[in-house]
């Protein structure tokens, strides 16, 4: 193994958006226990320091890859296609109208169901944003359209988090 390694590599699994969960955290748990620093104690600091750098990339990896968005971020970083979330906020207009009648029926909901509906609505919006990632990763290779759709998951993703927080107000 190499600490520059691809999160791909470094797991044995393909470079693609679809993973299977249970194989990533069988995988995590081999990849800890080969580089636990315990299992290092007996030949001294400098060996067990490695084991603890190898202990963090394979928990970095593993969070990037557990994750569909994170994952999808770095399949099209690692093709030529960085998300720039900061820097490149343009979406298509109809999402932005989308959004905007989110907010403002966030902004007027005063009951378990106008949450609940909303709800139901954003997490309908985030599977068929994932399904799409799906697609235009694993079979269309159009990592430049997927790094836009992944900000645009990013919204949603944040909008969800918004309706969580109004519920618990």
């Amino acid at each position: 193994m190499n600490l520059n390694d691809t999160d791909f590599v470094l797991f044995g699994v393909p470079a693609t958006f679809a993973q299977d969960r249970g194989a990533l955290d069988t995988r995590w748990k081999e990849l800890q226990r080969e580089a636990h620093p315990d299992r290092f104690a007996a030949q001294g600091g400098a060996a067990q320091r490695l084991a603890m750098q190898w202990s963090v990339r394979i928990n970095e990896a593993y969070q990037r890859l557990k994750n569909p968005i994170k994952r999808a971020t770095y399949l099209c970083q690692l093709n030529g296609a960085p998300i720039r979330a900061e820097t490149n906020t343009a979406m298509p207009a109809a999402f932005l109208m989308q959004q905007m009648a989110w907010r403002e029926e966030l902004d007027d909901a005063q009951d378990p169901a106008a949450f609940e509906k909303l709800r139901v609505e954003v997490e309908a919006a985030r599977a068929r944003a994932l399904s799409s990632l799906d697609w235009l990763i694993d079979e269309k290779g159009d990592y430049a359209e997927a790094a836009r759709q992944v900000r645009a998951l990013m919204f949603i993703e944040r909008f969800a988090e918004d309706i969580e927080a109004k519920v618990d107000q």
